[in-house]
């Protein structure tokens, strides 16, 4: 890597405010810069107060969903080139944390890899769990891995963490030892967006790969460094609460509209996804985008909204309403409460906190911006979740069919059947 003088971005609400600031490394032989693909944020979690806001994966900015592809593909090829296409074609990758789940899905399927699987946060009752791995800087630390197969996990092929960014990194190294401990491999790839990390980090890479007899390789689109304030938790703590929740003079129309999915298809990869189910996956996504068409008004902005970590289907619905010639943004909601402030150098200008629509009640959710690029357009919002999500606190006080109507938006609810692991499972198991 060559390495420059350093750049700051522009000084941004954030910056000015408590001191936080993203630096380029300068990188010349890189397109990508670190200030194009992440923005200084705040939120209010001990464990960390600085976000990166990354402008790809769709998670808190409404996102052109051709943008995600776009950066998708790129980090992919980057890790074809290190392993090689046979054994990226072998390879199983991992979507490590929630952010970076339709991440993943999107770089396995540049990949072509054989297996694609995300950690979850949804225990599945009467489903086992055959690992998984602790987030110390999430706000949700606990991840789990629920394959359909430990087959899934086994094996000698290549394994591909993804992530959107990697800072301080210390995740990523202890998810490695855990899945090394299910099943000992000697190649891995940590591919992320952006590489925020410390030299100690890469010690400790070092340390794990001689520890475990593997070879760890990293591949980012760029890199930085995040400067940090000592006191950045006091600061953030010691601002006025966010204003969340906007209310409107008119309240908006919300229109649910169950949708269908083949029986046996991963909705996405929580239980692991199979290279021989990409073309149909495609062709059911494009399924359900005919289905939902006829419900919106076509001559209105969509920003579509996935649920968590489901995150790649509603991409893929995304991509089809485009295809079809609406215009489109993409984001999901979320665990993380993000520190929201109207300022235009700040990219967290409003926000949604809702209660959880699943069976951890006394949780809270949050949905950033669902605003479009340009305020003066009126975009109606489509929320594409699962049917565990679909419950009477979605529709409750305080549900967030409760909270985004009164900020005036019109909301069409797409609900999709989630997969059932034991039916996938058996069919999987099928001569």
């Amino acid at each position: 890597m060559t390495t420059t003088t350093s750049t700051a971005t522009q000084p941004a609400w954030a910056t000015e405010q408590c001191g936080l600031a993203l630096y380029d490394a300068g990188d010349t032989d890189s397109q990508w810069r670190v200030t194009d693909l992440v923005q200084a944020g705040l939120r209010r979690n001990p464990r960390r107060a600085h976000l990166l806001v990354s402008t790809v994966p769709g998670k808190h900015l409404p996102t052109d969903p051709a943008q995600v592809r776009a950066a998708a593909d790129p980090l992919a090829n980057r890790v074809v080139a290190v392993l090689g296409t046979d054994a990226a074609a072998n390879a199983l990758v991992l979507g490590f944390i929630e952010t970076a789940t339709g991440l993943g899905h999107a770089v396995a399927t540049r990949m072509g890899a054989a297996c694609y699987l995300h950690s979850t946060r949804r225990h599945t009752p009467g489903v086992l769990v055959l690992g998984g791995f602790e987030d110390r800087h999430s706000h949700a630390t606990s991840h789990l891995l629920q394959p359909t197969s430990p087959d899934l996990l086994t094996g000698d092929t290549p394994l591909v963490l993804v992530g959107d960014e990697l800072s301080p990194g210390a995740t990523a190294v202890d998810a490695i030892r855990a899945l090394h401990q299910i099943t000992a491999r000697d190649r891995y790839v940590i591919a992320s967006l952006v590489d925020m990390t410390e030299p100690h980090y890469r010690a400790a890479i070092y340390a794990a790969a001689t520890e475990l007899g593997a070879r760890i390789n990293h591949v980012a689109l760029a890199a930085g460094r995040t400067h940090l304030p000592d006191a950045l938790t006091e600061q953030v703590t010691a601002l006025d609460p966010p204003a969340l929740n906007p209310v409107a003079e008119e309240v908006g129309d919300v229109t649910v509209v169950p949708v269908s999915w083949p029986a046996n298809l991963p909705d996405g990869s929580r239980y692991g996804i199979l290279a021989a189910d990409t073309e149909a996956f495609t062709a059911a996504t494009a399924s359900v985008t005919d289905a939902l068409v006829p419900w919106l008004d076509t001559d209105r902005p969509v920003i579509v909204v996935g649920h968590e970590e489901l995150m790649y289907l509603p991409l893929c619905i995304a991509e089809h309403l485009s295809a079809r010639g609406l215009a489109v943004r993409y984001q999901t909601t979320t665990r993380s409460p993000a520190y929201v402030h109207d300022d235009p150098g700040y990219p967290l200008p409003c926000g949604f906190e809702f209660c959880s629509p699943e069976t951890d009640l006394t949780a809270h959710r949050y949905l950033h911006n669902a605003i479009w690029p340009d305020p003066d357009m009126d975009a109606q919002l489509l929320l594409v979740i699962d049917t565990p999500a679909d419950t009477a606190a979605l529709r409750a006080a305080g549900g967030l069919l409760d909270v985004l109507p009164a900020a005036g938006h019109d909301v069409t609810v797409a609900v999709v059947p989630a997969t059932d692991h034991h039916a996938l499972t058996a069919a999987r198991n099928q001569p």
